[in-house]
């Protein structure tokens, strides 16, 4: 569990810095779809420390495929839990998505965590697939 908690830090600690660029595509969006013209310094500070923390445990939680005593496929379950509680938490405390939106934040999370799982499976499956081919060569 140190080892676990250990990394966790490590892994979040490397791509928090991701949390003021996470900030600024969120408004920059908001701002263009003609939602957002101003912001006070606590929405500013808010945001910031919020996408910090919430890119802190995004990269955090991926040590979850490390440890060995977790099925990969528990792990992924984990891991997409995780990951949507944090982005949906904190976009509902920044004010990003409102409340009766969120069946169609969950729809895109699903279908994109669905997507992006089922692209390193087929990849990892062909190289090891392909390392299997040259083993009985």
């Amino acid at each position: 569990m140190k080892k676990f908690i250990k990394e966790f830090c490590i892994r979040g600690l490397m791509f928090a810095w991701g949390g003021p660029f996470i900030t600024a595509i969120v408004w920059f969006s908001i701002h263009a779809a003609g939602k957002l013209e101003t912001l006070t310094v606590t929405e500013v500070v808010l945001g910031i420390i919020t996408t910090t923390v919430l890119a802190f445990i995004a990269a955090g939680i991926s040590v979850i495929h490390q440890t060995e005593n977790v099925p990969k496929a528990f792990a992924a379950l984990i891991q997409a839990a995780v990951l949507y509680v944090d982005y949906l938490g904190f976009y509902l405390l920044n004010g990003w998505i409102p409340l009766e939106k969120v069946w169609i934040f969950t729809v895109i999370f699903v279908a994109v965590f669905a997507i992006i799982w089922g692209i390193i499976y087929l990849s990892v499956k062909a190289k090891v697939d392909k390392m299997n081919r040259a083993l009985h060569k």
